[in-house]
């Protein structure tokens, strides 16, 4: 089985579910907080290694036995597009103030970012590939970045709701 095949979940959980359940959401998702500095170097290399993740999946084949790689790599998939899925629903119904902060977003400030990583480390695992590893590495340093940015972004937006927010609830888990 082509590697592409994994994507196309997560593609229809990202952007068609996304769409799906609120419209506007799409367009807030697509938003990216402005970036400063080292953060937008940081930007160009989350898009190119999304990119890579994507690009370099067409080439690559799933390998399928039940190995152990093979079982956990099936698995963290699974996870991380249950867990995407989870993030998208949260993320299309914000509060009255705009912010996200039930389902999952009551545990994480960042669960959409913890699910990409955890989806692609299964593709990897899946695929077997260390260039597809050394994309998702780079993939989440980036994205690190970018959401260090985007708090910022959300402090100046949602003031003191989000600072509390962010002392009540983790960056990731």
């Amino acid at each position: 089985m082509h590697g592409f095949w994994l994507l196309i979940p997560f593609l229809l959980i990202r952007f068609l579910l996304l769409a799906a359940l609120n419209r506007e959401a799409v367009t807030r998702a697509a938003h990216f907080a402005p970036m400063q500095g080292k953060e937008r170097i940081a930007y160009y290399v989350y898009q190119i290694s999304n990119s890579i993740i994507c690009l370099y999946l067409i080439l690559c084949r799933v390998q399928v036995d039940f190995s152990w790689r093979f079982s956990l790599g099936l698995f963290l998939y699974v996870l991380g597009l249950y867990f995407c899925g989870m993030a998208v629903m949260s993320f299309s119904a914000p509060d009255g103030n705009g912010m996200n902060r039930s389902g999952v977003y009551k545990f994480s400030r960042n669960p959409m970012y913890m699910a990409y990583f955890i989806c692609f480390t299964g593709m990897t695992l899946l695929v077997r590939s260390l260039i597809l590893l050394a994309a998702v590495a780079v993939f989440q340093v980036s994205a690190h970045w970018i959401v260090l940015a985007e708090e910022r972004w959300c402090v100046k937006q949602f003031g003191a709701d989000y600072e509390r927010y962010m002392r009540e609830v983790r960056r990731y888990l």
